[in-house]
This record gives C-alpha cells, sequence and structure tokens, in this order.
C-alpha cells in the first residue's frame, strides 16, 4: 500500500470518527457537542458537594443513586467567568476514558439544546490557533444553519491525571 493510499484511508477513517449523533449544549452563549454515545443522563442540578483544595473549576461530588462521582464547571474549565446556575442549568453525566479506566463525570452546562445528527461532510477541522493554544480536546466545527457547533471530545477535556485524581475524590 503507497504512503498516499493509507494517508487518505486515516483520512477517512478520521471523518467517519466525527460522523453521528451529539447533544448539544450551550455555554457562554456558544452551542458544543458531545458524542450521544459518551452520555449516561441529564439531571437537573442538585446539591453539589464541595471539595476542600480542589481546582476552581472542580465544582465538588454528587450522589447519584448511591455512586458519588465528580462534577466539573465547563465554564470555569475553559476559563470563561462564572455565571450563576438558573433553571435550565443542568449537569450531564458522561462515561469518559483515561489511562484504561472508564470515569463517570458530572459538567455543569448553562443549558441542554437537543440532539443532532451529524454527518462527517458537515465537520470542519479544528483551525489552528498557533502552537500556544491547546485545542485536541475540540474533535472538529460542525456547520450547521450557519453558524457554528463546537464539537467536542470528552475524553480529552481533561487530562488523564486529572480524571484519575478525580475520580480519587469520588
Amino acid at each position: 500500500m503507497s504512503q498516499e493510499t493509507r494517508v487518505v484511508g486515516q483520512a477517512i477513517q478520521h471523518m467517519a470518527q466525527r460522523d453521528g449523533k451529539y447533544l448539544t449544549f450551550s455555554l457562554g452563549g456558544e452551542e458544543y457537542g458531545i458524542g450521544i454515545l459518551k452520555i449516561k443522563e441529564i439531571i437537573g442540578m442538585i446539591r453539589i458537594t464541595p471539595m476542600p483544595q480542589t481546582p476552581e473549576y472542580v465544582k465538588g461530588v454528587v450522589n447519584l443513586r448511591g455512586k458519588v462521582i465528580p462534577v466539573i464547571d465547563l465554564r470555569l474549565r475553559f476559563s470563561m467567568p462564572p455565571m450563576e446556575y438558573a433553571e435550565r442549568t443542568c449537569i450531564i453525566v458522561v462515561e469518559i476514558q483515561a489511562q484504561g479506566k472508564m470515569v463517570i463525570l458530572g459538567i455543569v452546562v448553562d443549558s441542554v439544546s437537543e440532539v443532532l445528527s451529524i454527518r462527517a461532510e458537515d465537520i470542519a477541522d479544528t483551525p489552528t490557533f498557533g502552537t500556544g493554544l491547546k485545542t485536541d480536546f475540540i474533535l472538529g466545527m460542525a456547520k450547521m444553519g450557519g453558524g457554528v457547533k463546537i464539537l467536542l471530545d470528552i475524553d480529552k477535556v481533561l487530562s488523564s491525571d486529572e480524571v484519575i485524581s478525580l475520580d480519587r475524590v469520588a
């Protein structure tokens, strides 16, 4: 197999990995999406027990049907200004993989929008912003209805070390 054939094959596989259903949500006036297969459930805001000596974006832990799960505020993780939680604020419970281990994590978002089927051809690669910015957690940019939805690779929003330390908190 030639180098060119291999590169084309990898590009097609990469596009196919991004094709699918996404749960979309808003955060700071922008629309984001997470692959539906990563979503366990969506819950309204419940009491979050703060944990001492954790980063600002770690809100604490919740008791979800007898299981203690860590919760992060995605606004704070993305260095957005904090916001008072409102009626539409909710927690998306996701299952992420870190160092070969599956971890359940809650992420606080401003509001959940809808589930969309997004075709690979409607997803553009993440623009390069220079070497100083970390964007590997962005799966791509979905071009939808004249706007753009930022598709997240939820497994990469936190580093493996951050996920493992969060799992220890719970």
